[in-house]
């Protein structure tokens, strides 16, 4: 015989604030996921139009350096959060 509970596991969970909290979050995290995908899929495919100036430049000067690196980095952070735009 085994000790079946009448109440399914959906009933045995979190309290009623901690769900609501949680809810919260998760609709606030999914209202901004398609705005931010659609942001940085922009912004990966414009910036590396901002990185030519700057190597027609040189990078010789340490400021200008500094430059490209930083906008290098922000074009693969944008690589990687908008890299889900519009696929379905």
């Amino acid at each position: 015989m085994s000790n079946h509970s009448p109440l399914p596991n959906e009933s045995i969970g979190q309290s009623g604030s901690e769900t609501g909290h949680l809810s919260g979050y998760r609709r606030l995290v999914h209202s901004l996921k398609g705005p931010a995908q659609f942001l940085s899929f922009w912004i990966a495919i414009t910036l590396p139009f901002v990185h030519l100036p700057l190597l027609a430049q040189g990078l010789g000067d340490r400021r200008i350096t500094v430059a490209f690196l930083a906008l290098l980095t922000v074009n693969v952070l944008a690589l990687y959060v908008g890299h889900g735009h519009n696929r379905e």
